[in-house]
């Protein structure tokens, strides 16, 4: 039994590797990924993207 692991891309990144971290561990493409962030980013108003992004640099581990 494989258990998923959530970690910070290091071969598919643009920044820091979150979005292709939970874009793998999610099953989906990275690029779908992005634009989807992104999105939930601009459209909410209630999810400080930047901040949340910030939060998971620091607290996912990189692979």
């Amino acid at each position: 039994m494989s258990t998923k692991v959530l970690r910070r891309s290091r071969t598919n990144r643009m920044f820091g590797g979150v979005v292709a971290g939970l874009s793998d561990y999610l099953g989906i493409d990275p690029t779908l990924g992005r634009i989807l962030y992104v999105l939930v980013s601009i459209l909410s108003t209630g999810f400080p993207g930047l901040l949340v992004y910030i939060i998971c640099w620091v607290v996912i581990p990189e692979e």
